[in-house]
């Protein structure tokens, strides 16, 4: 061998390294990563699985082309020399679109849209069409729909067939209409995939949620040039990275989240099947430039009296039983000025409580929305476009429904009705509050805690959760309070 390492591009979804077998184990230790939490996952305990993820298998070389930076950094540590060669068909493993300028950029989005793009929307863009494979970390109220649509409008023009996977029917039915509003006519270029709608169309571009594709063979991917994932941070799950290593033909990878987790070991998955990623703006930086609301946390931290609980799960269920605390919940959603969106885990155990008791109190024509898992997708994004006419409307929805994706501007109050530690949950829910709206600058979170420790020592488990929380808002750089509250038991 020439080189310790030779890097050849297999297909789209991995590289093919050729290498002595010393190195091979080399490569294989460096990207073999502990998975959080496996200790609590049934293959683990039932010993099929050792709780390890392994992106680089010694026995065929393979390894996810994403991870091509990675793959040069570790030759450089440990002074290997590599040498990449190229596969015909596939081409080059660090090829780029040469063709692709900034002020190209620029001129063809402006072109091709009714919307005045702002500056890290030209990077992030210009950044996807000339690496071909990116990981755009963007939050919400940044532009994502409008990043996505001008991508597509250039790979389109080009002649390239695009497929956008996006994890519910609402945002499949969102995509299209914003496609229309940037000034395209999404009837005759998209085609809509989800229960009921025919998987294959001509149309050259297929924006589906993952549930509809992901059992399809890779036959059926074999037509895309290009794959977009809308709230990239799924795709860690089983089923998404199904799809995208389906996708063989696939030259243009690219994936919008709002926030990855913090786990090196998702961040590399997520790198491996879109590519390096790059953050574009933050939060704050929206809301100091005036593209987003500000922002207000009030965290109503509820003491109850002490009670210890064996498990988190005995916790929640006392917690989202309580009659004081959903009594506390109700009014205080019923005395907020403006639409207010109350977010909750479990359907039948707290969600329809809640609904009930919110809906019986009401005397007025104030109207209440619930929305969870089983309300048709026509449904929801009905309720979205009344909520939009409306000045103090009041939508109780499963985080799975209306945490992700769902676009409300004149969303003035969220409640944080369950609790919880997630990173990326906290933050895309965040984000339902913080598009500005017509007469609308603030917008305001109340997050429901809860303390039924004995002493600080030893907190209970949402107040673990609580914690978490306030660690993320530290690092956002978000203005909070902190409320206390006693509840009677």
């Amino acid at each position: 061998m020439t080189s310790d390492v030779i890097i050849k591009k297999k297909n789209e979804v991995y590289l093919q390294l050729k290498t002595h077998p010393h190195i091979a184990y080399e490569l294989s230790d460096h990207f073999t990563f502990d998975v959080e939490g496996a200790q609590f996952m049934p293959a683990f305990r039932q010993k099929y699985w050792d709780g390890k993820i392994r992106l680089y298998s010694p026995g065929t070389g393979e390894i996810y082309a994403g991870l091509r930076e990675y793959i040069e950094q570790f030759c450089k540590e440990r002074h290997y020399t590599y040498t990449y060669v190229d596969n015909n068909f596939f081409g080059m493993p660090d090829e780029e679109n040469e063709l692709i300028s900034l002020e190209g950029v620029k001129s063809f989005t402006q072109k091709f849209s009714t919307i005045k793009a702002r500056n890290y929307q030209y990077t992030a863009i210009y950044e996807a069409l000339r690496k071909k494979r990116k990981l755009i970390v963007s939050p919400t109220g940044s532009g994502k729909s409008f990043m996505i649509y001008s991508i597509v409008r250039f790979l389109q023009e080009t002649g390239q067939k695009i497929i956008i996977v996006v994890p519910t029917t609402s945002l499949v039915e969102q995509m299209y209409k914003d496609f229309d509003d940037y000034g395209w006519v999404s009837e005759e270029f998209c085609h809509k995939v989800y229960a009921g709608h025919e998987k294959i169309s001509p149309k050259p571009v297929t924006i589906t949620t993952w549930q509809s594709v992901y059992k399809q063979s890779i036959k059926y991917f074999e037509c895309f040039d290009a794959v977009i994932g809308d709230e990239a941070h799924l795709f860690k799950a089983k089923s998404l990275t199904d799809i995208l290593t389906k996708l063989h033909h696939a030259k243009y990878r690219v994936g919008f989240t709002g926030t990855l987790d913090g786990s090196k070991t998702n961040k590399l998955v997520l790198e491996g099947l879109f590519g390096p990623h790059e953050k574009i703006t933050s939060t704050n930086e929206l809301i100091q430039q005036g593209h987003l609301s500000r922002l207000k946390i009030k965290i109503i931290a509820l003491k109850h009296q002490p009670i210890k609980f064996d498990t988190y799960h005995d916790e929640i269920d006392y917690l989202i039983s309580h009659p004081m605390r959903n009594n506390f919940i109700k009014n205080l959603a019923l005395d907020l000025g403006g639409n207010t969106l109350i977010l909750f885990n479990y359907v039948e155990k707290h969600g329809e409580p809640l609904y009930e008791l919110i809906n019986s109190s009401v005397k007025s024509d104030r109207k209440i929305f619930f929305v969870h898992g089983g309300v048709d997708v026509k449904d929801r994004e009905a309720i979205r476009s009344i909520t939009e006419n409306e000045d103090n409307a009041i939508i109780i929805a499963s985080y799975g429904t209306f945490s992700t994706g769902i676009n409300i501007k004149k969303l003035h109050n969220i409640i944080f009705a369950s609790p919880s530690k997630s990173r990326v949950r906290n933050l895309q829910s965040i984000g339902r509050v913080l598009r500005k709206g017509e007469n609308k600058n603030t917008a305001i979170l109340y997050d429901i805690a809860d303390d039924t420790s004995k002493d600080s020592i030893h907190p209970n488990y949402t107040l673990k959760h609580l914690l978490e929380r306030v660690k993320i808002y530290n690092q956002e750089n978000f203005d909070y309070e902190i409320i206390n509250i006693k509840v009677k038991n």
